[in-house]
């Protein structure tokens, strides 16, 4: 088995010029990407890619822009701010079609930034939550750091990853980051009663 670093020591292994892949949704792993964001004056020109993320992209701030070139393939509340302002960029794209810019290399991955389920007794982890574009990250990423989170699900499928293919994991044992409630508008209550009576009870 494998032993466990620090956050810190596992992002050591992102070098400027690299792109860097981050794990999507309630699967970010903020631990990590909050380590390399502490690493911003020593790192040049690494480039971000992901769907929408939750949680702080403490990577994606105006003082980070030198730094790291943050690439949304989905934009989320915590990238609009940054996007808008002109320190971060949308690429728009089918969600079906992010596995295969990854996989013909048009958008190479040097990194990919995951979090999954603790490994089970043949070292197997679970992508848990968000398979999405991250198994194609995985698949083609030069380095995969892991943030091992017993919290995260354990799915089955095309999801389960060998610490073998990890190059560091860190143990961060915290809740998935959720999207928090809001109050409904009127036109979202309607688009919802409009289609809950095309449903059968």
């Amino acid at each position: 088995m494998k032993n466990y670093v620090s956050a810190e020591e596992a992002v050591k292994l992102i070098k400027s010029g690299d792109s860097v892949f981050v794990h999507t949704a309630g699967a970010t792993p903020t631990v990590l990407t909050k380590a390399m964001a502490q690493r911003h004056e020593e790192l040049k020109n690494v480039k971000v890619y992901h769907l929408h993320t939750e949680g702080e992209a403490a990577y994606a701030g105006e003082e980070m822009s030198k730094s790291f070139h943050v690439n949304s393939f989905f934009l989320g509340a915590n990238l609009r701010k940054p996007t808008n302002e002109g320190y971060a960029d949308f690429i728009p794209a089918f969600l079906s079609e992010v596995p295969i810019l990854m996989r013909k290399g048009i958008i190479p991955i040097d990194v990919a930034l995951i979090q999954v389920s603790p490994p089970d007794k043949h070292g197997f982890c679970s992508l848990g939550i968000s398979i999405d574009a991250t198994k194609a990250a995985t698949d083609v990423a030069k380095t995969i750091i892991a943030q091992v989170n017993p919290k995260m699900p354990r799915t089955h499928g095309d999801g389960l990853l060998h610490i073998s293919k990890f190059a560091a994991m860190v143990y961060h044992d915290q809740e998935l980051t959720l999207m928090p409630p809001h109050p409904l508008t009127p036109e979202e209550t309607k688009i919802g009663e409009h289609i809950a009576g095309m449903i059968c009870d």
